[in-house]
């Protein structure tokens, strides 16, 4: 029987659309709806924008640890990748089926049943068809992930473009046409109740969450030892500066009573009370397609994690899930599987609990990888693509950071924390029988 040529990924991605993915799966839901939140556990105007700057410098700090890593496994995969190259198989494959099972599926969940509130406000519908928008959006955007990778790379280009005229709007008119103090006013009557600073840091990093997801296309970029620590790094910066001003355009231009009495429709209000019911309508539309774009991101690189899984034989199905079309090499049955457990995860949880949820699982393995560039400075003596600066503070800042995220959430919801950390866990059986059915189809 004649063999089939394999088929592998195409290293087709340039640093703009590199560089657009990293900022565009960033801002998303995040900065639009966490913005009462955060506040709220914060207690000031003041300490809510230092929480938003806090939760960008931990992030950039472990943006540019991973750099490192990333710059020297330029493979598809990402963290599922690295964790296997630094602690051995097994350690890998839980990485691996963190993302896929639960941190790819319940961050695109998150994202898109908090644009669903946006849509719904915008054609006045009932809070019915929140599930249904989404869930319409996501397998739209699924679809056209189905094609080459330039349409999904071209598409989050047009969406981040895009996206920077509701946040230009937003920032300009609250920074010059606002009447409040950003800094100084305070919500101490909830303060008590809902939380601390730690718990507004820990709403901001779900903000910032996404950059490393451009390492789960090293496999397709044109040179990834040199334009991923680029893309990471700019883009994480660019984010910062960008989520700091919106804050204080916000701040700016409602009190904190208003903010935290509108809590998720705090951007839907201030579209509206800034630009009239039609300049309201057009900035939610802005804000929506933004949402969008991050859903194309994650929804661009979750199926690759599946798809270097199953070409591994570590995951059930590997046959299927490792199929890509002959002419787009898009693996369109791993995209298939996000989008399933993706609209699983929002008939069953909320997004505001779903975004804190993904952040704590994830950041259980980046703290594992933070600590991998330890390892790789010991161990590995070839010259290095790139090289974290003021090492090794920048790494030690980036475990600190992820340690707390990780008490921070065990304290404010131990009940979620053990239920994901769970599936994380039967994720071990799973690979022992795969590997056991392997080994015996071999023999």
């Amino acid at each position: 029987m004649e063999k089939q040529p394999q088929i592998e990924l195409k290293r087709s991605l340039g640093f703009g659309s590199a560089l657009s993915i990293v900022i565009g799966t960033i801002i998303g839901s995040g900065i639009f709806f966490k913005q009462g939140s955060v506040l709220d556990s914060a207690g000031s105007s003041t300490m809510a924008i230092l929480a938003w700057v806090l939760g960008g410098i931990i992030t950039l700090t472990a943006g540019l640890t991973i750099a490192e890593i990333g710059s020297q496994m330029p493979y598809t995969g990402g963290l599922y990748v690295y964790i296997e190259n630094l602690y051995g198989r097994i350690w890998g494959f839980l990485a691996g089926w963190m993302q896929i099972i639960v941190y790819g599926p319940a961050i695109i969940a998150s994202v898109a049943g908090f644009m669903s509130i946006l849509m719904a406000n915008l054609f006045g519908l009932s809070s019915a068809w929140r599930i249904p928008l989404a869930v319409i959006t996501i397998l739209a955007i699924g679809a056209m992930n189905m094609l080459e990778n330039r349409v999904g790379a071209a598409f989050s280009v047009i969406t981040t473009i895009a996206k920077m005229i509701p946040i230009a709007a937003i920032i300009i008119f609250g920074l010059f046409w606002g009447h409040q103090h950003a800094f100084g006013q305070t919500l101490s009557q909830v303060h008590q109740s809902a939380g601390n600073f730690g718990v507004a840091i820990l709403a901001t990093l779900f903000g910032y969450d996404g950059w490393i997801l451009i390492a789960n296309l090293g496999g397709e970029m044109k040179n990834p030892q040199k334009l991923l620590p680029k893309a990471i790094i700019l883009g994480i910066s660019a984010v910062l500066l960008i989520y700091t001003l919106i804050t204080i355009g916000v701040l700016r231009f409602l009190p904190v009573q208003t903010i935290h009495r509108l809590g998720e429709n705090t951007t839907a209000y201030l579209a509206v009370k800034a630009f009239g019911t039609i300049g309201g309508k057009l900035l939610s539309i802005g804000i929506i397609i933004s949402m969008m774009g991050t859903i194309n991101g994650k929804m661009l690189t979750f199926p690759r994690i599946v798809y270097a899984m199953a070409k591994r034989r570590d995951i059930p199905f590997s046959r299927a899930l490792s199929y890509l079309t002959p002419k787009g090499k898009s693996p369109v049955v791993a995209t298939l599987f996000i989008i399933l457990l993706a609209t699983i995860m929002m008939l069953f949880f909320d997004p505001d609990h779903l975004s804190d949820l993904c952040v704590f699982t994830v950041y259980c393995f980046y703290i594992l990888a933070f600590f991998g560039i330890f390892i790789l400075r010991k161990t590995n003596e070839a010259p290095r693509p790139f090289s974290t600066p003021l090492y090794p503070w920048i790494p030690i800042i980036a475990i600190a950071g992820g340690i707390f995220v990780l008490i921070s959430e065990i304290i404010n919801d131990p009940a979620g924390v053990m239920l994901f950390a769970g599936v994380v866990v039967i994720g071990l059986p799973v690979f022992w029988i795969v590997k056991k059915l392997d080994q015996s189809a071999n023999d």
